[in-house]
């Protein structure tokens, strides 16, 4: 009989199964990181880790399997239990055998240690007589897969999976029992040996067939197929494969799952997986308590208005002391006048120039005045003219006098040069009246 065409997620994974050790063991994914796109490894490489399941064997042991064909379906399903994470938390296992009739060799809580169910699976022994597939679904069902077997319930949305071994055409009726089995939540692989029934294997797995019915022609290379339920059960890392297509960093989520991140000063766009640039100015959440200023590519810094200094969580402002800073300019005192300001003054005996900074001498200014007046000032000069012309007046006025008197014979005297003198303050000068 020829082989059937290889499912098409193996047929994506098979040139990595021909690397020497390719995909030997499970690995944890490392979460946070961007994953390189190199080739997946086995655990050292940290592309996969399997999921956790509720996983029983139905292996057939009729007749037609002969002794060291049996011990080959135990390898490979010891091989399968290697690559798988057990434990009451991870993937819990169990075990139907059937020929005519049905044996659970062991349930789905009886075993949380992987060397001792490889020890139990070990100890395992053929049947014989016929081969009642039907039944032994059923009875999967009805006894491994229950909670009080050890199977985990609806809200622990943990995958329930039958994988059933069978060389022959099945004895009773499949198809009905295994439609209920499949409705019930049990996803089914089907793995033919030698002169299985293609077309019972089809009835009795899982859509789509192509990735849930697997054949081998004799059970010397049954055990190749471990490192294919490897690669179903694996939950492959994007983010270590580099298929993640995250613009910045892709984190792992597990079971094959993953999220992508953006470096800080971005924002996630709505595809999920690249990023923009945050202008944290226009959307006002700087925390800058005066100026942002956007530097782009999502960075940003704080400034302060004039008269202020940024404090040292580079978003605050003080207003700046200029007087305790000694950055005023004053000549000689600066008073503070409140937050950010403050004015000039100067010692005793000094006035402050029309700059509001320097500082002048009071007994300067006034001798520099007095100068000034004497030597420039017009408004003086004009009032001296104006002096000196009305002693003049006065003094045409007393020798007209004189001389009337003189007329009229009386005896006045000789007065011809009376002399008075006149001080003014205003020009600083001695007038002499004649």
């Amino acid at each position: 009989m020829p082989r059937p065409p290889l499912p098409r997620r193996l047929l994506l994974l098979w040139p990595l199964l021909l690397l020497p050790g390719a995909l030997a063991s499970p690995a944890v994914a490392r979460p946070g990181t961007r994953g390189p796109a190199g080739s997946p490894g086995g655990r050292g490489t940290g592309v996969c880790k399997s999921r956790p399941l509720d996983l029983v064997f139905i292996i057939d042991s009729s007749r037609s399997v002969r002794p060291l064909e049996f011990t080959k379906v135990k390898t490979f399903v010891s091989q399968i239990i290697d690559t798988l994470d057990i434990g009451a938390a991870a993937t819990r296992v169990a075990l139907v055998n059937y020929a005519s009739t049905v044996k659970i060799e062991f349930q789905l809580q009886t075993y949380a240690d992987k060397q001792a169910l490889k020890k139990a699976v070990a100890r395992i022994t053929p049947l014989s007589t016929g081969t009642m597939s039907g039944l032994a679904i059923q009875t999967a069902m009805d006894e491994a897969f229950t909670v009080q077997a050890g199977a985990r319930g609806p809200t622990a949305n943990i995958p329930k999976v039958a994988i059933i071994v069978t060389d022959g055409r099945p004895q009773d009726q499949v198809s009905e029992v295994a439609a209920r089995a499949r409705a019930s939540g049990i996803e089914l692989y089907a793995v033919g040996v030698d002169r299985a029934d293609m077309e019972s294997l089809k009835t009795m797995a899982s859509e789509p067939l192509g990735e849930h019915v697997f054949y081998v022609e004799t059970y010397g290379v049954i055990e190749k197929l471990s490192s294919r339920f490897q690669e179903t059960f694996c939950a492959l890392d994007p983010c270590l494969l580099g298929t993640h297509q995250c613009q910045h960093v892709c984190v792992s989520d597990g079971d094959g799952r993953h999220h992508c991140e953006c470096s800080q000063g971005y924002t996630l766009n709505s595809d999920q997986r690249t990023c923009a640039a945050v202008n944290k100015c226009a959307l006002n959440t700087h925390g800058c308590e005066h100026l942002c200023v956007d530097e782009g590519t999502g960075s940003y810094h704080c400034e302060c208005y004039e008269g202020h200094t940024l404090n040292e969580d580079k978003k605050s402002c003080s207003a700046q002391d200029k007087c305790a800073s000694g950055t005023h300019g004053c000549q000689h005192i600066c008073v503070k006048d409140g937050p950010g300001s403050h004015h000039c003054e100067c010692f005793e005996g000094y006035t402050l120039n029309a700059d509001k900074k320097t500082c002048t001498a009071v007994e300067e200014v006034r001798r520099l005045v007095s100068t000034e007046d004497a030597c420039g000032c017009e408004a003086s000069l004009a009032f001296q003219d104006k002096v000196s012309s009305y002693f003049q007046r006065l003094n045409t006025k007393h020798i007209l006098s004189a001389r009337v008197s003189a007329l009229r014979g009386a005896d006045l005297g000789m007065a011809a040069e009376p002399r008075s003198l006149g001080y003014f303050p205003e020009c600083a000068l001695f007038v002499a009246i004649r």
